[in-house]
């Protein structure tokens, strides 16, 4: 336990702060002694165990009827995996046959048995069958409940708001919280794609993953805690000076984008009226409210990936469809823009028979997978043309490297067209359709693409790791992982010079348009279309309207003479200075 001031790393799954109490959540109910028993107790042991079955499954599904009814089908399915563990025939009669061979507690050899199942898992190389040993845990968890009358779970009865620390927090659990009293989360395990990561976002709340087997036996209920989200830090115990510190941190930071959200109604223009868009970056659907609300000017990222991770079978032409309807709709007549299926690098889908790389981000991936599977392309594609008829949707494609890449998808869009065609189903004839630039091979080739691509977005995320050969989550590398790099600016001067004189609209969706900093410069280099998260809207939205067209070319065409990068950070944040005066130290710096 720690007594002292203690800072642990994890992994950021939900930005922000957090300052609180510790609730910890421990897998006491998973302590079950032996019990030893009679053979004239066997019928009465194995009747127990089909009571506990019963009832555990009439809670799996009447949680999983909630989650369909507030979040969405693609949520309730999570549970799909635990309601075949009851029916799974091989695992009830090994519980059966030691039950006799044995002679102990049902609840002891319940337990016993399943925790092979949950370390053969876990044991795996496939990062998705890894986290199937999350259900395990949390089918184990309730069936023994049921067995022994005992809950160790606890967050039902949590009534004051806090700070959760967990193991790990199992779907059925999340699909309870209360986020009126959940400041923040924090878990031994997981990663950023699991369903912790994925309900905190939803939720809003700050999370912490992965800090490994540091936290549960030294954090105690009750400690004080400090999460930062956005870096992946926990502080327990803080000392009176971090405690401060932090607290006036997060009163900036709230109080910061309370006074920024009166700019969300702004135009979207610089200072002598020339207009630009500024757009939302989203990965669920019900993520529109939050994009509206900061006055976004459209959807210029929707991630649908996110449909297809933490479930064990592949979404539904007519699941994707609803859900594509659904954003088109809420945007109205604002463009919504929906990237095609861009998994594999980090993000992996066991039932896509998609392995483990050595490099996956240089890998079968994105586009790649897309060419490669057509049929599950396909639906994809089919689901969003279907939508394409209810506003203004459009299409992009990911990791894009060559021409022959691009019109190979083009040429399955046509297919999908003429099926549809066919088949009477309505659609966009005429949607555009996009490409991400991530990759130096475009970047450099993108005039190559009249004709082909109605549009551009760049993705910095990866253009960046490409250009500068670094690994953007190593982190004995991530200093070299800058925007700022004189190579980086090229390439984007380059992007959008030729795509500008080969008449395709470009925009950028990566992390550096929602860097502040970069905005007069970007302005200035000539991009109008900016996608974003939605709570750094507002504040874009106020540093457009701070300057002119003219300030932004003077301010791009400084920065493109210098060849350090550190030189170029300073120049554009003493440059952000001046443009908004006091606005500066009240609104941005914090």
């Amino acid at each position: 336990m720690f007594k002292k001031e203690q800072i642990i790393k994890g992994v950021s799954a939900s930005p922000g702060i957090a300052i609180g109490k510790a609730y910890v959540i421990s897998d006491d109910v998973f302590k079950v002694e032996k019990r030893i028993i009679k053979d004239a107790d066997l019928s009465e042991e194995i009747k127990n165990l089909e009571t506990a079955l019963l009832k555990t499954k009439r809670e799996i599904v009447d949680i999983q009827s909630k989650m369909a009814k507030e979040m969405g089908s693609n949520y309730a399915d999570i549970f799909d995996v635990q309601l075949m563990l009851l029916e799974d025939r091989v695992l009830l009669e090994e519980i059966i046959e030691r039950l006799r061979k044995e002679l102990l507690g049902v609840e002891y050899i319940f337990f016993d048995v399943l925790k092979k199942y949950k370390r053969a898992l876990e044991k795996l190389n496939d990062p998705y069958l890894k986290e199937r040993a999350q259900d395990v845990n949390d089918f184990g968890k309730r069936v023994l409940k049921n067995l022994t009358g005992k809950d160790a779970s606890h967050i039902k009865e949590l009534r004051n708001k806090a700070i959760i620390v967990t193991h790990d927090l199992s779907p059925s659990e999340a699909a309870v919280l209360n986020p009126e009293y959940v400041l923040g989360l924090v878990t031994e395990s997981g990663g950023s794609t699991t369903h912790t990561a994925i309900m905190a976002k939803s939720f809003e709340i700050p999370a912490v993953v992965g800090t490994g087997s540091i936290i549960m036996g030294n954090i105690e209920m009750d400690d004080s805690l400090i999460i930062d989200g956005s870096r992946g830090i926990i502080i327990v115990n803080p000392h009176q000076a971090t405690l401060k510190e932090y607290e006036a941190k997060k009163n900036k930071v709230d109080e910061k984008f309370l006074n920024l959200l009166k700019f969300k109604d702004l135009k979207s223009q610089t200072k002598d009226g020339v207009s630009i868009k500024i757009m939302a970056n989203i990965e669920l659907s019900h993520e529109v409210k939050s994009a509206i609300n900061h006055g976004a000017d459209g959807i210029g990222l929707y991630r649908t990936e996110y449909l297809y991770l933490n479930r064990s079978d592949l979404p539904s032409e007519e699941e994707q469809y609803q859900a594509y309807k659904l954003v088109t709709l809420q945007m109205a007549s604002h463009i919504v823009i929906i990237r095609t299926l861009d998994l594999g690098g980090d993000k992996l889908v066991s039932q896509l028979d998609m392995s483990y790389e050595l490099n996956p981000f240089l890998g079968w991936r994105a586009i790649r997978f897309c060419l490669a599977r057509p049929a599950i392309f396909k639906v994809q594609l089919r689901a969003i043309l279907r939508a394409s008829v209810h506003g203004n949707l459009q299409i992009m494609f990911p990791m894009i490297s060559s021409i022959e890449e691009m019109e190979e998808a083009l040429k399955i869009v046509d297919e999908v067209m003429q099926d549809l065609d066919k088949e009477e189903i309505p659609h966009n004839k005429d949607v555009k359709i996009g490409a991400m630039i991530e990759t130096p091979s475009v970047a450099m080739t993108c005039d190559h693409f009249k004709g082909k691509a109605d549009f551009f977005s760049i993705g910095t995320n990866d253009l960046i790791q490409y250009t500068i050969a670094v690994d953007r989550i190593n982190e004995k590398i991530a200093y070299l992982y800058d925007p700022a790099h004189p190579g980086v600016l090229r390439l984007i001067e380059n992007i959008i010079q030729k795509s500008s004189e080969n008449n395709i609209p470009v925009g950028m969706c990566g992390e550096m348009a929602g860097e502040t900093i970069y905005l007069p410069l970007l302005l200035g280099l000539g991009l109008r279309y900016f996608s974003v998260s939605p709570l750094i809207i507002p504040e874009l939205k106020l540093v457009a309207s701070s300057l002119t067209l003219d300030q932004a070319k003077e301010i791009a065409r400084e920065v493109m003479s210098f060849s350090s990068r550190e030189k170029i950070r300073q120049y554009l944040s003493l440059k952000l200075k001046e443009i908004l005066g006091s606005d500066y130290e009240e609104l941005i710096e914090v």
